[in-house]
């Protein structure tokens, strides 16, 4: 999955030659993404990464265990109660991913802003796919692993914009 911050603002660090270097909010990114299974423990995770703007991840969800699971995490709002019961209906289901993703999104949220006061925000919602077999994980894999050395192509960065031959003008 991929996971974007607000207007795709730098928020996490940047890349150096071809590295991520994280600053402290990416490290707080990076620190809530490894503890995602002490919350959940029907997930295992695999390859991640935390890029200047974004998130990419892997999360595998243990359907054994997931059976188990009927609790929401408090991070987010408890199913609608009201005088419209169908609200519930549409509310995110009890450990499903959007009950994840909204609960590390939350963490990373509340915990940036409080030590750091800037107006961090993701966009809403995040991309998601469904990995079906071996040779598509692999090469989710490879693509999370190489996305910083990478960078310097994405047509999300900065540098990308600008003509190689105006970068360092000033």
């Amino acid at each position: 999955m991929t996971i974007c911050t607000q207007d795709k603002e730098y928020f996490f660090g940047e890349i150096k030659n071809g590295e991520m270097n994280l600053n402290d909010i990416g490290k707080i990114a990076h620190q809530f993404w490894q503890e995602i299974p002490q919350h959940f423990p029907f997930v295992n995770l695999d390859q991640f990464v935390v890029m200047p703007d974004h998130v990419h991840g892997i999360l595998e969800i243990n359907k054994n265990v997931l059976n188990e699971c009927t609790r929401r995490d408090e991070a987010l709002p408890r199913l609608y109660m009201g005088e419209y019961p169908q609200m519930s209906e549409i509310s995110p289901k009890p450990c499903s991913l959007s009950v994840i993703i909204g609960a590390y999104k939350s963490i990373v949220s509340k915990t940036a802003n409080k030590q750091f006061p800037i107006g961090f925000h993701w966009q809403p919602r995040f991309f998601d796919h469904i990995i079906r077999n071996d040779e598509t994980l692999n090469k989710i894999r490879e693509y999370i692993n190489k996305n910083p050395a990478r960078w310097e192509r994405d047509r999300n960065s900065l540098d990308s914009l600008i003509p190689e031959k105006h970068r360092n003008d000033g």
